[in-house]
């Protein structure tokens, strides 16, 4: 599998666009959301952050 430069800008605009729909459409359900975060242990923030990048990879392998 190879990435051209095109390819990584198309990725990172989808990423953004993405992470900006949640706070555009519901700013306070967003900052709500942000405060449930706070609240969680380092733990269950990495595990989370685990699983997504393990599907991430998932997603790229299967798609590839």
């Amino acid at each position: 599998m190879s990435f051209d430069s095109d390819t990584l800008w198309v990725a990172f605009g989808l990423m953004l666009i993405f992470e900006g729909v949640f706070p555009f459409m519901s700013p306070q359900g967003w900052r709500d959301k942000m405060a449930q975060l706070m609240v969680l242990q380092d733990g269950q923030i990495r595990f989370f952050g685990l699983v997504c990048v393990m599907v991430g990879l998932l997603m790229l392998w299967w798609l590839g």
